[in-house]
């Protein structure tokens, strides 16, 4: 089968960023007329992408669901990057990083990788086997951020955060275990929040490879917060902590 993005938004980006070759553009006959398909497709133009007119049922069957909402990008594979690469292309001073340990759900991953693209991260890395990657459901989930945050595939997270070690960056991991809590820590170095799977959260050779281990204060019922949900909060507070001191 095809590589396959789908979506407005996921298409949208996949012709605007250019991160990957595509073959086509193809849209439901039906949504021809809409406003923002039409912006979509004059972007495909403008990068010289072939525009296709297909059937509602030939698009669900490229996308493999219903919720395509009537447009598909076909193409090239997703560009993984490595570690080293994610740090010498920093956006700031300080390297800021993401590292997933073994997210599994591809919603939870793609909405990581849009809160990431938001507050400013470098770029996200993520276990080759027994994890989520990249995919059609991904980006759409993303909202099209996959296409514009670099994201390298390891085959080792706690050998990767040994690496980052040698790099003099802090590696924060988030663990309901954690003593400290989330925003007691000082991000304004280069830093990588770590953050586990669904329900079983860091590894324990993960958490132990941590520098600190922090959780979020919980003042419900329910002990914990969805990953996604935690991700968000603890990078928007780095990001804030360094809005903080650039001014």
């Amino acid at each position: 089968m095809p590589h396959v993005i789908y979506g407005i938004h996921a298409v949208e980006e996949a012709v605007r960023s250019r991160a990957r070759s595509l073959d086509y553009v193809g849209v439901v006959r039906e949504r021809t007329n809409d406003t923002r398909v039409k912006r979509l497709l004059e972007g495909a133009r403008a990068n010289n992408v072939i525009i296709r007119t297909l059937d509602r049922e030939q698009v669900a069957k490229l996308a493999r669901t219903d919720l395509h909402q009537g447009v598909i990008a076909v193409g090239g594979r997703f560009g993984y990057t490595d570690v080293p690469e994610l740090l010498a292309r920093r956006r700031g001073d300080k390297a800021f990083l993401v590292i997933l340990d073994g997210i599994e759900d591809p919603h939870n991953l793609g909405a990581i990788i849009r809160t990431a693209d938001a507050a400013g991260v470098d770029g996200v890395v993520v276990p080759e086997r027994r994890a989520a990657g990249v995919t059609g459901t991904v980006a759409k989930a993303s909202a099209g951020a996959s296409e514009h945050v670099p994201i390298a595939r390891v085959t080792n997270i706690a050998r990767t955060i040994e690496e980052l070690k040698q790099h003099n960056v802090w590696t924060i991991g988030l663990d309901e275990r954690g003593t400290q809590s989330y925003d007691e820590i000082d991000y304004r170095t280069d830093c990588a929040i770590v953050l586990g799977a669904e329900g079983r959260g860091l590894h324990d050779l993960v958490g132990r490879k941590c520098d600190f281990l922090v959780s979020i204060p919980m003042l419900g019922h329910v002990p914990s917060l969805n990953v996604s949900v935690a991700a968000a909060v603890v990078m928007y507070e780095a990001a804030r902590q360094r809005r903080s001191k650039k001014q």
